[in-house]
């Protein structure tokens, strides 16, 4: 089970949580303050912290920014008896994941719990760094400088936009460029991933809730579309949205408005949407798990993010971003990664993206014994494969690589790399015909990045 991390001054608040949440499985820390609770969260992985909004020497929403940037990935729920409901919306914009008011339903409390525990292991696979250190995105192949095209047109209209993309490959990271861009960026940017809400919360969440609109609602409190209202509103994971709730969410893009849980007023609000799936939404359609209509109204402006065998051009940039980063976060000073090792990082297939990179160049940094980063430290599923899922020992059929005469070996692989992609594509495009859609299905890449490879490449096609 989760580390709960509680954070009150009230010594009986903290016994009665503590005791709650032991019975239910969780290992539990207790402190008193702000300053004690960092502590904690220093020497010991937290998963979950519960924190008092009022305290003394640093209260909650302190505490609060002070976790958001240096334990980015641990859910802070808010706890408060103190002021109005709008001191903890005001929590919940500046990055809280949720709040409930004292006097306290223990099961609404297990329940939110257990909601940011399952939160925090989706935000754990994904590894995204914290909002004050974000960097741009990293990239200078073609299919980025797309990206980056697009981000720009669109970042300041009001348009739907729908970024598609395999996991790990940065959504989240394209959809705050996208805010940062627009005339918005001084209004919230809410988070909703909808894998890590449970199916028949999924209402609630988006919408809020009036008090006694069911069992445990004390009080009555808004959703994620009102703490948007006059900014942007994320919705990773949209193919998970539950299909009988599609209609409303469908209602509430098209109209603008909606009701809470148990309420009666319309709500109208001023909300820019992003939505983000690593599911193919079209197969979900034809299986009746997705609504066409909401497919549509969500498409306006689609961005397909390449998967990084398809920018390997990109990875040597990414490394030193991330040897960078962790240097500074372990206190390390790896000076940088050696090119045998950048061979084998841009040899390798990345089922899991830059997530999978980031990964590895954290570990890679932490246990390296000296100042580079060397290809025997490397695991051995970096020789496993090679590029679009061929034995790296392909690189072999391509017979002796002419290269300069004192060309160094980054520019060797480099050429290396091209005669086999040239090679590879080549084949492909004799065996379909010609026919880049389908040459494009063989070699597990899109039609587009087989495009501009094959544009770089000089080599042409009969479906263009």
């Amino acid at each position: 089970m989760a580390h709960v991390l509680i954070v009150d001054d009230e010594l009986n608040i903290r016994r009665v949580l503590a005791a709650m949440l032991k019975r239910e499985g969780y290992e539990v820390t207790t402190a008193s303050d702000g300053e004690q609770a960092l502590a904690v969260l220093q020497r010991s992985p937290v998963e979950v912290v519960v924190t008092d909004l009022v305290m003394p020497r640093m209260n909650g929403l302190e505490l609060l920014q002070r976790v958001a940037v240096q334990f980015p990935d641990v859910p802070v729920i808010m706890i408060t008896a103190h002021g109005t409901v709008d001191s903890a919306v005001a929590a919940l914009k500046a990055g809280a994941f949720d709040y409930v008011t004292k006097p306290f339903e223990q099961e609404e409390l297990k329940k939110v719990i257990a909601k940011a525990a399952r939160a925090h292991e989706i935000e754990r696979q994904n590894v995204h760094p914290s909002e004050g250190e974000r960097p741009p995105l990293v990239g200078q192949s073609s299919a980025m400088k797309l990206v980056y095209e697009m981000v720009a047109k669109v970042a300041d209209s009001p348009s739907t936009v729908l970024i598609t993309g395999e996991s790990g490959t940065g959504k989240e990271l394209v959809a705050r460029e996208i805010h940062r861009g627009s005339s918005r960026r001084d209004r919230p940017l809410i988070k909703v991933n909808c894998a890590a809400i449970p199916k028949d919360l999924v209402e609630s969440e988006l919408f809020g809730y009036e008090k006694g609109a069911f069992t445990g609602a004390v009080g009555s409190k808004p959703g994620r579309f009102e703490l948007a209202d006059g900014g942007s509103l994320f919705l990773d994971e949209i193919g998970e949205i539950p299909v009988e709730m599609q209609v409303k969410l469908l209602r509430a893009l098209q109209e603008s408005e909606f009701e809470r849980v148990g309420g009666i007023k319309t709500i109208r609000v001023d909300v820019r949407l992003i939505a983000a799936t690593n599911r193919d939404l079209k197969a979900l359609i034809a299986d009746g798990r997705f609504r066409e209509d909401l497919y549509y109204r969500l498409n306006v402006v689609p961005i397909a993010l390449p998967p990084l065998r398809e920018r390997r051009e990109d990875i040597p940039l990414l490394a030193a971003h991330f040897l960078e980063k962790y240097n500074a976060r372990l206190g390390k000073r790896v000076e940088r990664v050696e090119e045998e090792a950048i061979q084998l990082l841009m040899a390798y297939h990345w089922p899991g993206n830059i997530r999978e990179l980031e990964n590895l160049m954290e570990r890679s940094v932490l246990f390296a014994d000296g100042p580079a980063i060397l290809a025997t430290s490397l695991p051995d599923s970096l020789r496993e494969r090679g590029p679009i899922g061929a034995p790296i020992a392909a690189v072999g059929s391509l017979g002796a690589i002419t290269a300069p005469s004192g060309a160094s070996m980054k520019e060797i692989v480099r050429q290396a790399q091209a005669e086999l992609e040239r090679e590879l594509i080549a084949r492909a495009l004799e065996e379909t015909g010609g026919n880049v859609t389908r040459a494009a299905k063989r070699l597990q890449i899109s039609r587009k990045s087989l495009q501009v490879k094959m544009k770089e490449l000089g080599l042409r096609g009969t479906d263009e």
